[in-house]
This record gives structure tokens, sequence and C-alpha cells, in this order.
């Protein structure tokens, strides 16, 4: 049995949320894509995103393919609006089959493992990632660092054949879960609170509720998605 919750809000200093989701436990779909360059652009790019990576899926295409052809499908209405602000979009979507997953992602929108503690399983397509492999900061470093929001790889920005789209593949036994979130999250919670907030005992909902609250309370700088899909 799969249980799942999930949320989304636009936190304390931005007016519009760009964040967009997908929570469909029919077709095993959970996804959060969080879109920038402004308000409509931002919103665009991600319900394009959300919405061609669930038509996609539905036609049969792995989860890698769909992202591959939302990738071009925005940056195709990009161009036809011929807009002079970029259109883009984070990407990282689960997929659960019994108890088998997939997970891809692009950008810095990230999927967490639950199992009794927590370990990322996606990896930041990020300047400060980058930094962070070359030994040039440290994890607790980058946390602050000026540039910590600047993604090497969003949908609609880079080029089709430029793209790297990450997968990975599991199996969810009894009490594991998945954590799918937008940076509005992880900006703003450590993976140590994350991790103290999924080992209370709550429902997945309530673990939702309680994850966005505690990204409210430590400042809510951005629009906050979360997402949690639990084998229970």
């Amino acid at each position: 049995m799969i249980e799942f919750g999930h949320g989304t809000h636009t936190g304390l200093r931005r007016e519009h949320n760009e964040d967009t989701y997908c929570a469909d436990p029919d077709m095993g779909l959970w996804l959060v894509a969080d879109g920038m360059g402004g308000h409509e652009h931002g919103e665009v790019a991600s319900a394009l995103a959300r919405d061609v990576v669930i038509r996609e899926v539905n036609r049969g295409k792995s989860l890698a393919d769909a992202i591959q052809l939302a990738d071009e499908e925005i940056i195709r209405h990009s161009n036809e609006k011929r807009s002079e602000r970029p259109m883009g979009t984070t990407v990282a979507a689960v997929r659960v089959n019994n108890n088998n997953y997939e997970v891809a992602w692009v950008g810095d929108s990230r999927v967490y493992f639950w199992n009794g503690s927590l370990r990322q399983v996606s990896q930041d397509h990020s300047y400060v990632q980058e930094l962070i492999d070359q030994g040039a900061i440290s994890p607790a470093q980058a946390r602050t660092h000026p540039h910590r929001n600047v993604v090497t790889q969003a949908l609609g920005v880079t080029l089709p054949d430029q793209l790297k789209i990450e997968t990975l593949r599991g199996s969810l036994a009894t009490g594991q879960a998945l954590l799918v979130c937008s940076d509005g999250l992880t900006e703003e919670v450590d993976d140590q609170l994350i991790g103290e907030i999924l080992n209370r005992g709550l429902s997945a909902q309530e673990t939702v509720d309680h994850l966005i609250l505690a990204a409210l309370d430590h400042g809510g700088s951005d629009n906050i998605t979360v997402l949690l899909v639990r084998c229970s």
C-alpha cells in the first residue's frame, strides 16, 4: 500500500507560486517542477513540464524520455512567444509500480530516500554542487553561498542535446518513503531537521504539512512544494 501527502505554499516573500506538482497514485507518478523566469514565465514552464510528463508517461514513455520531450516543448513555446525573459523549470519525478520506483531529475529540486534515516538520492545540478564536487567548498558552506540558487541544468533553458537527465531505480519496503521537494524546503530546512520531522510517526499528509511549516518558520524565502510517498 502507498500512502502519500502533498502540499505547496507561495512562501513569505514571493507574490506568486511558480512551483507546480503532480500527485497521482493511479498513475504512480509524483512530480515537482520549480519554475523560473518570473510570474507567468516560471508558472508556464513548470506547468508545461508537468503536463508533458503526465501526457508522455500515459503514452508509455519512460520518465527520462518524457522529461526530454518537456524540455523541447518548453523551448518551442518560449520561441513562439519570442520572450526576452528566460522560461525554465527544474523537475524531480518519481514513478512507483508495486514496490519498485524510478527517479528522474533535472536541476536542484530534490528526491530523498527515508529508511529511518534520510539520504539524498538526487544530486543537484547547481553551481555550488560543482564547487562541492571540486572540493572548493563544503556542503555547509554551500548553504550560505551567494550563488547557491544558480542551477546549471533546467528544462527550457538547457538545449535538448545538452540536457543531463539523471535517473535511478530502487524498491520500497514497508515504512520506507520517498520525499520530493523544491528548493524552497531545502533552502530553509536542513537535512537533520527534515529527518527529525519524518521520524515523528505522523501520517504522510501531516508530515508534509509539518515540513512546509518548518520552511515557513525558517524564513519562507521561496515557494515551497513537498510530496511524500510512503510504503505502508
